[in-house]
């Protein structure tokens, strides 16, 4: 007689056996490496996280590119880029174009490389040696001169903020070809030489003029120009009002600081703008922005409160395109110990106050505010009781499930949860890294203690959808 422990009779649906483990320890589902990819390049920001460094992040790219093809690769670019707003990685995934294939690098470049940022990445990637090269190359240069040659001269100068490189050691390297004597004077004088002054551009003289003193007119010129010099409050008050929306969130503090505020106008003209609805479009800003910068309002008991109730508008906007879903949706938030890390993980200088736990919270909100009826079951080793109002904020039920207390990872308990009290559902939503190992079972042909969850559910429920919401740069999922 066959060994009854070995041959089991399968009940319900087949749950498939693992095949890895995550960097917790916990057996996993491992992503092929097109899914591997596409997941690195639109959570990924070469920065450590909690469980990998930024060396293994980058590794895991490169080892993923190495297999796969480049019109792939390609696609991924520019759909992290254009769809995902991600940085690093698109332009890292160019610059392993620049060896792979120069002729898909040439159709993606303009689409991916489209900011001074992105080109000071890309000219920084390709002289790293990272993708088997210390220079740029003959198409490379002749794509970063096309770059300087198909903008106008005050795009080139408003974008000229940065360094490592900076604007000056990629004009050196490629020297684009100056199509007039405005061209010319703006190239010389992005490098240090002496030009004719009425030559330059004429965002660059009104610069100047503000610089030595010689004109009050504050200049239309990115706001890092500005900062270093000896501004008063008048010139502060003059810049926010001029100020873009983006540049307005991230310098609320700053604003108040310099009695911005103190004019009851410029609160009214600054939380105009923030409420914006066609600007907030524009800005491409992501909701987890907003989240931080109304935590920091909240912070700073001198920023107007109207400031603050700008903000909570402006992500009723920001997460306007969250659908409103048919039937019975369960929304499950991760809030262990790995969620407390950066979203955007760590690195000196850049690290963000925003946690992969607001997130998760905020995911969690934005679907309930569009869903009433949804259920919100975070967890963590536990699950802790918190009852959510829909018709609070976003940012009010956000906070909320910020601040409960976190544990181990145990992503299949909330499932669990809902097989025993035999819930009924059409759609069931993770939001969470997926390092989950308390649930292991070591069994060597078992499949993972969510997806068994997950198949009791469906069992009950045989039109129910499950979504997981990866929010961080691993390759492989629980479910």
């Amino acid at each position: 007689m066959a060994n009854k422990n070995l041959f089991k009779s399968v009940k319900g649906l087949f749950t498939p056996k693992t095949n890895t483990v995550n960097e917790a320890g916990g057996t996993a589902y491992e992503f092929s490496p097109k899914h591997a990819l596409a997941q690195y390049a639109a959570t990924g920001t070469l920065n450590a996280t909690f469980y990998a460094d930024a060396t293994q992040q980058l590794e895991k790219v490169l080892g993923f590119c190495e297999n796969l093809d480049a019109e792939f690769i390609a696609k991924t670019a520019v759909f992290a880029r254009e769809r995902g707003y991600m940085k690093d990685i698109p332009a890292l995934l160019c610059a392993i174009l620049s060896v792979k294939n120069k002729e898909l690098l040439e159709k993606v470049f303009p689409r991916v490389i489209d900011n001074g940022k992105m080109l000071r990445n890309f000219v920084q990637i390709m002289r790293s040696g990272t993708v088997g090269r210390k220079s740029l190359g003959t198409m490379p240069k002749r794509l970063v001169r096309e770059w300087f040659e198909t903008r106008k001269p005050q795009q080139i100068f408003r974008q000229s903020v940065g360094q490592s490189p900076s604007f000056a050691d990629v004009l050196k390297m490629v020297h684009p070809k100056p199509a007039n004597k405005s061209y010319e004077a703006l190239y010389g004088y992005l490098i240090g030489k002496d030009v004719s002054f009425d030559n330059l551009p004429e965002i660059i003289q009104k610069f100047e003029h503000f610089k030595l003193g010689e004109s009050f007119e504050v200049p239309d010129v990115p706001f890092q120009m500005l900062t270093a010099l000896p501004l008063a409050q008048k010139e502060w008050t003059e810049i926010a009002r001029n100020a873009g929306w983006t540049m307005t969130r991230m310098n609320l503090n700053t604003f108040q600081r310099h009695g911005v505020f103190n004019d009851s106008e410029m609160v009214t003209l600054v939380a105009n703008r923030l409420r914006n609805a066609d600007e907030i479009k524009k800005a491409k800003v992501f909701p987890y922005q907003l989240l931080a910068a109304y935590s920091m309002t909240q912070a700073n008991y001198e920023i107007p409160h109207e400031i603050t109730e700008a903000l909570q508008d402006a992500m009723e906007t920001a997460v306007e395109n969250v659908p409103e879903i048919a039937g019975k949706v369960y929304v499950l938030p991760d809030i262990s110990g790995s969620m407390l890390s950066p979203a955007t993980g760590v690195r000196k200088g850049s690290t963000s106050a925003v946690r992969c736990l607001d997130i998760a919270a905020l995911v969690s909100a934005a679907i309930l505010r569009k869903n009433p009826s949804a259920e919100v079951v975070p967890f963590s080793d536990s699950l802790p009781k918190v009852k959510l109002n829909p018709r609070d904020s976003i940012m009010t039920n956000a906070s909320v499930l910020s601040k409960l207390p976190s544990g181990g990872t145990n992503c299949s308990l909330p499932l669990i949860e809902l097989n025993k009290r035999k819930a009924n559902g059409d759609l069931v939503i993770y939001v969470s890294d997926n390092e989950s190992w308390i649930d292991t079972n070591r069994g060597w042909n078992s499949g993972t203690a969510t997806m068994e969850a997950w198949n009791e559910f469906k069992t009950r429920n045989k039109t129910a959808k499950l979504v997981c919401i990866d929010i961080q740069p691993y390759a492989h999922t629980q479910a």
